[in-house]
């Protein structure tokens, strides 16, 4: 017997973690946040609306980190690199929380270094270079899922599979 009711987890208008996209005329969308290393294997991945700012999502990113992670040391510190999009207290002190060394461009600050010279680049496109290999998968690009743990799931499955590519080409290179 059907009903008009919503399952658990489900919202009408698309699933649950489903907010209203600023930057397309305020359709439903899904933010992805995602914690990547240097080269740009996928480490954690969170899932929430489109409308949730970024730095309200760091804490929860930095705790879904799937790998075990080593102890930071005095001679070898970790170090987390963000945009001036984190720039505020509670980005601060959730890096803090996880002992990062925080490398956080602040709002108006000019790319230059102490002497006036322009500096290197941010290293951003590590990030978004993941996001569109992973954006490659259209269950990802577009999502189909109602429930925001399925969602999560195709997405880290497709994480892993990027990190089994990744093995695969350097174990051919040896």
């Amino acid at each position: 017997m059907a009903g008009s009711g919503y399952g658990h987890g489900q919202g009408k208008d698309g699933g649950d973690a489903v907010g209203r996209n600023p930057t397309d005329r305020g359709k439903a969308g899904v933010k992805r946040s995602l914690l990547v290393e240097a080269e740009g294997g996928p480490l954690a991945v969170v899932v929430s609306g489109a409308n949730v700012h970024d730095s309200q999502l760091l804490a929860e990113t930095l705790d879904a980190i799937v790998v075990e992670r080593p102890q930071p040391t005095e001679e070898e510190p970790q170090h987390l690199c963000l945009d001036k999009g984190y720039d505020n207290p509670s980005s601060e002190s959730a890096v803090a929380e996880h002992q990062y060394i925080p490398h956080i461009r602040r709002i108006g600050e000019e790319k230059r270094d102490e002497q006036g010279e322009k500096r290197y680049p941010a290293r951003r496109w590590v990030v978004e270079r993941t996001l569109a290999w992973l954006s490659k998968c259209r269950g990802i690009l577009v999502r189909y899922e109602k429930k925001s743990r399925n969602y999560l799931g195709v997405l880290q499955l497709a994480c892993a599979l990027l990190w089994y590519r990744r093995h695969y080409r350097l174990s051919l290179l040896r």
